[in-house]
């Protein structure tokens, strides 16, 4: 059965020469096969036509491409799309598992914008985090994505061709799956990967001790820190994370590393109304951010059930922002989208969880 065979698709370059000469075929056939996966797309090992008919079924013995469509596809009025793509996680952290896994989900949005077009992309089924404005974090943990589950969500994607940048702001918390993360990010800016800059790429983080340092000093792909909160207290309260690693922590780190050149340090800011949008807050922002060449991105909050916090109004978030920018933190309100799909900041939410 395919799912019982080792999934092609995630493996870097050295890996597939490593399969060729596992397979006794030329140590070229691994760049075939890089280049049929990461160019071309395929969807069949048989696709694969300037590779031997032999070598294909030597393969085919062991292996399969690994792609699988999205099951479902919702569409916002305002043009987003959110994806429904299964996942083979068995719950662990190994990169290529073995033996068949049972079928999750985890939703994957897509946000055409005029010239660009981002695609969120999750990278494990719920999360550890529990974020008390977040929807995911309400679903529990269910496994790591491998490299294979978070590189379909692109290689599967309809509108893959149209792709300009990728945010991990999907499901799950990135520095809790980062050995997974790094090798997806590493095959969509290698030269024989996807080759795209890495600035075409976010990734978020709520901050994980060690693994925030790793990820910056192994990856060169824009950082967004989930803030939330400059005020430790209530930060906690907000993102339990907190308590393993603190935002002055977190700050702390960051001003070790230079951001002043083409990689970009963000922060991320839900605003709350009545709860961290006040004067003192941003103040505090101000403060927490000194002397870090960064942004603000200030986003729309979206009421999510059983939890007592709601948005703030317009006039209190343009309030906000121009106190933070006259005060030299430069920031921007973030455009919602999707959100009559249930697929704006904070919604995500798997509701078909299992399949037999």
């Amino acid at each position: 059965m395919e799912e019982d065979k080792r999934p092609l698709l995630g493996l870097t370059l050295f890996e597939l020469k490593e399969v060729a000469k596992q397979l006794e075929m030329p140590s070229f056939t691994g760049g075939q096969i890089a280049k049929w996966l990461y160019v071309h797309h395929v969807g069949s090992i048989d696709d694969m036509t300037n590779i031997s008919k032999g070598n294909r079924e030597k393969l085919k013995e062991k292996f399969s491409v690994g792609c699988m469509p999205p099951s479902d596809c919702h569409e916002s009025k305002d043009g987003t799309k959110k994806y429904l793509f299964p996942v083979r996680t068995n719950l662990s952290s190994s990169s290529h598992s073995s033996g068949s896994s049972a079928i999750k989900y985890v939703e994957t949005v897509y946000i055409p914008d005029d010239d660009r077009a981002t695609l969120c992309v999750s990278c494990q089924v719920g999360c550890k985090m529990n974020c008390l404005f977040c929807q995911t974090g309400k679903q529990g943990f269910e496994g790591n994505l491998s490299v294979t589950d978070i590189l379909n969500q692109i290689y599967s994607l309809p509108e893959r061709d149209k792709l300009t940048n990728i945010v991990f702001m999907g499901q799950g918390e990135p520095m809790d799956n980062i050995d997974q993360v790094l090798l997806a990010t590493d095959i969509l800016t290698a030269d024989y990967g996807y080759a795209w800059s890495p600035k075409r790429i976010t990734v978020s983080s709520v901050g994980i001790k060690n693994k925030l340092k790793r990820f910056i000093e192994e990856s060169n792909c824009h950082l967004a820190i989930s803030l939330h909160s400059p005020l430790p207290e209530q930060r906690a309260e907000l993102m339990p994370a907190e308590r393993g690693m603190g935002i002055m922590e977190i700050t702390d780190l960051l001003r070790n590393y230079d951001f002043s050149h083409q990689r970009r340090l963000s922060f991320e800011y839900i605003v709350f109304g009545g709860v961290n949008d006040t004067k003192e807050h941003a103040k505090a922002i101000v403060r927490l951010l000194q002397g870090l060449d960064c942004r603000v991105n200030l986003i729309r909050f979206h009421q999510i059930p059983g939890v007592p916090l709601h948005g703030a109004n317009e006039a209190k978030m343009e309030q906000f922002r121009d106190y933070l920018t006259q005060h030299g933190v430069f920031t921007t309100i973030r455009a919602s989208r999707g959100q009559d799909i249930y697929a704006a900041c904070g919604l995500l939410s798997t509701a078909k969880k299992q399949s037999s």
